[in-house]
């Protein structure tokens, strides 16, 4: 069965069908989830939530554009939608630097370990450093995702910066004393 016959069987609410767009695409959703999310079983509840929002929605869905893009949009916004409601973002201080570039100067860092930091940042400073750095949204775009001004958005990513360079510097003056 092809893509779009899969969709109009879900559209009539066919279970099978819905399995089946599951498997499809349950694995690349997951990756948006589990980078917007704190932990392996949050973004696991998170793809639960966005399945669910999708099935709701895939009526709205008319066959023009990528499918996927359609839901990868539904998926972060279904994430996103999880923070707004916590209010993460309450309490900021827009008064920030926004030039802090991160250096990777040292190729033993793993992806791994860089994803493991980001993951590690606080919500509000890992939600608009991966919107704008890994997804390449504008602070304009995510205030309006986020319900956040301009400035929340270019202080959160620079205090975001700051903290993974800290924690990389940290990481490779603990690697250059072990090497001693």
């Amino acid at each position: 069965m092809g893509l779009e016959q899969l969709i109009k069987n879900c559209k009539k609410n066919d279970v099978k069908a819905q399995g089946e767009l599951y498997k499809l695409f349950s694995s690349k959703l997951f990756s948006s989830c589990l980078k917007y999310s704190r932990n392996y079983t949050e973004a696991e509840d998170n793809l639960q939530d966005a399945f669910l929002t999708i099935f709701a929605k895939i009526n709205q869905y008319n066959f023009k554009g990528s499918f996927e893009g359609w839901l990868k949009r539904i998926t972060v916004n279904t994430v996103l939608q999880r923070y707004r409601n916590e209010k993460v973002f309450d309490i900021i201080n827009e008064n920030m630097p926004e030039d802090v570039e991160v250096e990777l100067d040292d190729e033993d860092i793993s992806i791994d370990f860089l994803l493991q930091i980001i993951q590690e940042l606080p919500d509000r400073y890992r939600l608009v450093f991966n919107l704008y750095v890994l997804d390449g949204y504008s602070h304009k775009e995510i205030a309006e995702m986020l319900n956040i001004s301009i400035g929340t958005s270019k202080s959160n990513l620079a205090r975001a910066r700051q903290t993974l360079k800290q924690t990389i510097e940290h990481y490779n003056k603990k690697q250059n004393l072990q090497s001693l």
